[in-house]
């Protein structure tokens, strides 16, 4: 099992306080064969000789310096046009992978001939401690799923590049994640949860995504100017991702 490479996409940007956590986290995964793309979007402080020394001790780990600030967008584009495994993951540079979570996720989709999968994960705070809440998954999700708000934790998601018929880009758009999964299933496709707490997302007091009204502005921007869903069923869609919401907090 361990002969499928796992390609590993983390975007960062002055990150001192936690991609030497975030990278120790995908060095202890049981599953070996890996390659970390860590795409730099021109970090001023401390992280990128973080960096350099942890490539100094495994050459599993790749450090890409983008030449201009551009956004998580284009660094995870960055990381995607240089990655060279089957399986894609994404990891951002101050969350946290559980051991086996690569394991644990490839062995389910091989078995389950899976094209996309997310799992389960839970929330810590700045100081790593945690927070005493859980994201668990639904077994499937459909694209008309999707659409009634993003249930799928970018840091537990992962893709078989092998199944999908189309280059694998993030949009300049907000939600750029969300983007990306929908047009996944939107093919057709559908996006099984593994219902294992795999991962922690650290919550940021500042975070963009913490901004429910500008989230929500976003979401509304996907329904109308990205997906082209006419307007009565939008507006059905933003009532069940305000539900949704309603009950994820």
């Amino acid at each position: 099992m361990n002969k499928e490479l796992v390609s590993i996409i983390t975007p960062m940007y002055n990150s001192e306080k936690y991609i030497g956590q975030t990278i120790e986290s995908v060095l202890n995964q049981t599953y070996k064969n890996w390659e970390m793309l860590i795409v730099d979007d021109c970090s001023n402080d401390n992280s990128p000789n973080i960096v350099k020394e942890y490539v100094q001790i495994d050459n599993r780990i790749k450090y890409i310096r983008v030449n201009k600030n551009k956004g998580v967008s284009n660094a995870r584009n960055t990381g995607l046009q240089q990655a060279r495994g089957r399986f894609i993951a994404f990891l951002d540079s101050d969350d946290i992978w559980n051991n086996s979570k690569l394991e644990d996720q490839v062995q389910f989709m091989i078995k389950n001939d899976c094209t996309i999968t997310f799992t389960s994960y839970e929330l810590i705070d700045e100081d790593s401690n945690k927070l005493g809440k859980e994201v668990t998954v639904t077994s499937e999700v459909r694209y008309n799923d999707l659409l009634k708000g993003n249930i799928l934790g970018c840091l537990t998601v992962m893709i078989d590049k092998s199944k999908i018929d189309f280059d694998i880009q993030m949009s300049g758009a907000r939600h750029e994640d969300y983007i990306l999964w929908l047009s996944i299933l939107k093919r057709g496709h559908i996006a099984y949860g593994i219902d294992k707490i795999l991962a922690q997302y650290r919550k940021s007091y500042n975070s963009l995504s913490g901004n429910k009204i500008k989230s929500a502005m976003w979401t509304w921007n996907v329904y109308r100017n990205i997906e082209k869903i006419p307007l009565y069923k939008s507006i059905y869609y933003f009532i069940n991702y305000i539900i949704n919401g309603i009950k994820k907090s």
